[in-house]
């Protein structure tokens, strides 16, 4: 069955992602994305895309907000993203963002190395896996695109703890996070910001997802009806580096 490769961080949005035309890939660190994207494209691969939340650099976008990426930047590339593809997401998600998106190697906590990168890329968003998905669709020829939603807004400063809890499988160590907060209890208020703010990009996320469809949007799969819309499968699907 021909498929969509979706591209994540985290073991939540593999699972938001995955369905019957998706195969979702989720890399915590993202060492070994670039090898694991490689096996994984089959003859029927249709196209790459990245897929999740993301940090906030423009500083018009709250919480919540969605960006399609028309562009991926990062210090080595700047890869148009398949216009097809990016204006079917503009039109399945009401109220998106249109823009280039930042992909570096490690988490933009800061609100000035947010602000440092909005200025020197003009990206609207940033994440970790990005740039190495449009890398590798551009050395095998295939159509890339990518539709992430803001979680911590540009102004936001991310808090230690909450990175201390992403394993390398991309899911989340609550004992780690709560250890990580007891040994810097001044950041609580900061986590539970976050915390808010993750709740607001999680809902914007499973809207995104259920609009897209099959395939995550991909126009030649989006004729197919009989597929479920929805998105949360087997775990199958999902590969955890």
């Amino acid at each position: 069955m021909a498929s969509v490769i979706g591209v994540t961080g985290l073991a939540f949005e593999a699972r938001i992602a995955a369905d019957l035309h998706t195969q979702a890939i989720c890399s915590g660190d993202g060492s070994t994305l670039a090898e694991s994207l490689a096996s994984a494209i089959a003859e029927d691969c249709y196209g790459l895309i990245s897929f999740g939340v993301a940090g906030g650099l423009s500083p018009d976008l709250p919480a919540g907000a969605c960006v399609v990426a028309s562009a991926i930047v990062s210090e080595t590339i700047q890869l148009f993203t398949d216009r097809d593809w990016s204006q079917a997401l503009l039109r399945l998600i009401p109220g998106s963002i249109y823009g280039p998106i930042a992909g570096v190697a490690t988490v933009a906590m800061h609100p000035e190395a947010k602000r440092s990168l909005h200025m020197s890329t003009g990206a609207l968003a940033v994440d970790n896996e990005s740039h190495v998905a449009a890398s590798v669709a551009a050395a095998r020829g295939l159509p890339m695109t990518a539709v992430r939603v803001i979680m911590d807004p540009a102004g936001r400063q991310l808090p230690a703890a909450a990175l201390a809890a992403v394993r390398a499988n991309g899911t989340i160590d609550l004992a780690a996070l709560t250890r990580a907060t007891m040994k810097q209890p001044s950041e609580l208020p900061m986590l539970l910001r976050t915390g808010l703010d993750a709740l607001f990009g999680f809902a914007a996320l499973l809207r995104c997802r259920q609009l897209l469809g099959p395939g995550l949007g991909l126009p030649s799969l989006q004729a197919d009806e009989s597929e479920p819309s929805s998105s949360i499968v087997a775990e199958d699907r999902m590969i955890a580096l």
